[in-house]
């Protein structure tokens, strides 16, 4: 099989000849250059052998066209950190207004598709990156201050969720144009460390399925990420992704308990636990830390947990750039019969 084929296989619910693999990490020292981006993307999946790219634009790229700060370092190990939210007052939220896909940082981030398209091994299927609206609104605001203004201003919350609703809807018919096997939509929002059922369910979840209704019957491998501990799994299992990702060997569910609840493929299996402390991303990371061998070992784990069926080998989020190479061709090697 190919890497498309081996991909199809796993989400048509058929034996591929081996799980597929893969491994992301942010490339902070050429993420603001698309086209450099793009060169380092496609270079390192052929290195490992890896069977899809998740495509890693810098995290903060859908925040600074409405006013937030960034601090950029161009360092490998140092990511583009948001320096100041583009929210101070509550009026502040009617400045944002839906943008086109091609402007500021949405187009140059359509750029890395564009330029990615035209690297990309043959039938290896490649994802944009998305964040969910609610996510970008609490990247441009705040945690603390969004939450507070969902109770306190919820007018002005929805507006400006509607205006970045449309915005990145904007972007992901660009993105499909410039051939995009699917997306990667995260969400740092369904986790009851930031809100309750009730709000999540006014503020999140309608704009959520807007986006993925707009790519949906489009595209074919498309994956939601839950980020966090303590995450709304069951609020959000049954979106209309074909493959789910979460921290599944730091938070619950693991991957037999998801088993229990879901039909849906997973995506992961291996302990890339990336945590903000300030700005900055501090890494609780199997891959940086421990050996080969325990590495393949981790991955069988992951597999006999749900049978070795409707399972993609992954990070439970980006992986630290620390993991040396003998690690992450460890990931690949663990993977073959």
């Amino acid at each position: 099989m190919n890497r498309e084929e081996r991909v199809c296989a796993v989400l048509e619910g058929k034996e591929p000849d081996r799980i597929p693999v893969s491994v992301w990490m942010h490339q902070s020292d050429v993420d603001q250059d698309p086209r450099s981006l793009a060169e380092r993307l496609s270079e390192f999946n052929e290195k490992y052998d890896y069977d899809f790219i998740k495509m890693m634009p810098f995290g903060a790229y859908t925040v600074p066209d409405w006013g937030a700060k960034l601090s950029i370092y161009c360092d490998r190990f140092k990511e583009v950190e948001i320096a100041a939210p583009g929210v101070g007052e509550a009026d502040d939220y009617l400045r944002i207004e839906p943008l086109p896909a091609v402007y500021g940082t949405w187009g140059k981030t359509l750029q890395l598709t564009q330029h990615l398209s035209r690297l990309v091994a043959p039938h290896t299927p490649y994802m944009q990156t998305l964040f969910t609206p609610a996510t970008t609104l609490k990247k441009l605001v705040g945690t603390e201050r969004l939450a507070k203004d969902m109770r306190e201003h919820p007018e002005y919350v929805h507006q400006a969720l509607a205006a970045i609703t449309e915005t990145t809807i904007n972007f992901v018919k660009a993105n499909i144009e410039a051939g995009v096997s699917g997306f990667f939509l995260a969400t740092q929002c369904a986790t009851y460390d930031f809100l309750d059922d009730t709000l999540f369910a006014e503020f999140c979840k309608p704009y959520d399925i807007q986006v993925i209704n707009s790519y949906r019957d489009v595209t074919w491998f498309n994956v939601l990420h839950i980020h966090g501990g303590n995450i709304m799994f069951n609020a959000t299992k049954d979106y209309p992704c074909n493959v789910i990702n979460w921290h599944d060997r730091y938070t619950s569910p693991s991957l037999k308990e998801a088993r229990a609840m879901t039909n849906k493929v997973f995506l992961g299996g291996l302990r890339e636990v990336p945590t903000i402390v300030g700005s900055t991303l501090h890494y609780d990371s199997i891959l940086a830390t421990d050996s080969p061998d325990q590495i393949r070992t981790h991955v069988q784990e992951a597999i006999d947990m749900v049978g070795g069926h409707g399972l993609l080998i992954g990070p439970g989020c980006v992986a630290d750039p620390h993991a040396p190479e003998e690690n992450l061709h460890a990931v690949r090697k663990a993977v073959e019969r």
